[in-house]
């Protein structure tokens, strides 16, 4: 690898700026990177990236594709098609392992603005919902699959950056393992606690 004048020489310059990228993101946070700051990194001319990525919007949906990518090769890792609560819960310690694991790229993928007609996120983004979707089929069989892989994912999101940013105890792996598992299991075994009532009209006193 190597410079000259403004030109450069680089076996992989697509993955050497997605390297450089994630390596700063984790470093100084995403209001530090640019296409510049990765030309750095990477070791080439400061226009490379722009052969790839046309502005940094671009380079962070390609972040993002790639975050999706591994997430999704996580939770398949730890079971490829959950059914039980037990599998669930795995799924979701491994989730939320993946996001405090990985804080930078994590927030990339869902705080971050990325380009929504950018391909590869799309369909990166749409794998994971899939496999989300599979999940609340096998373990709600009977209700709607998409209300339900919304809840799940909620659910399970949620908890992630409730232990990311602290509002959760993130201490050691065992106590975020104990704390998703338990929550998990509570959604399987709650019980209803309102009866089903009509509603009384408003302004209409209730005896």
């Amino acid at each position: 690898m190597s410079q000259d004048g403004g030109s450069y020489h680089h076996g992989d310059l697509r993955t050497a700026c997605l390297r450089a990228a994630r390596e700063l993101l984790e470093e100084n946070g995403s209001a530090a990177l640019s296409l510049r700051a990765v030309a750095r990194r990477a070791g080439v001319s400061t226009g490379a990236p722009y052969r790839h990525y046309a502005d940094r919007e671009a380079l962070l949906s390609a972040v993002a594709a790639e975050g999706y990518r591994e997430l999704a090769e996580h939770l398949a890792a730890a079971h490829p098609s959950p059914a039980t609560p037990d599998e669930l819960a795995d799924v979701a310690v491994a989730y939320v392992r993946f996001a405090l694991d990985r804080p930078a790229v994590f927030r990339v993928m869902f705080a971050e603005p990325c380009d929504p007609t950018n391909q590869d996120r799309v369909d990166a983004t749409a794998a994971i919902k899939d496999y989300v979707r599979g999940i609340a089929r096998a373990a709600f069989p009977h209700g709607d699959p998409d209300a339900l892989s919304t809840m799940v994912w909620a659910l399970v999101h949620g908890l992630a950056f409730l232990h990311l940013d602290g509002k959760l105890d993130a201490s050691t792996p065992d106590v975020v393992a104990d704390h998703v598992r338990t929550t998990v299991h509570a959604l399987f075994t709650a019980t209803p606690a309102m009866p089903q009532t009509t509603a009384t009209p408003l302004g209409q006193a209730t005896t």
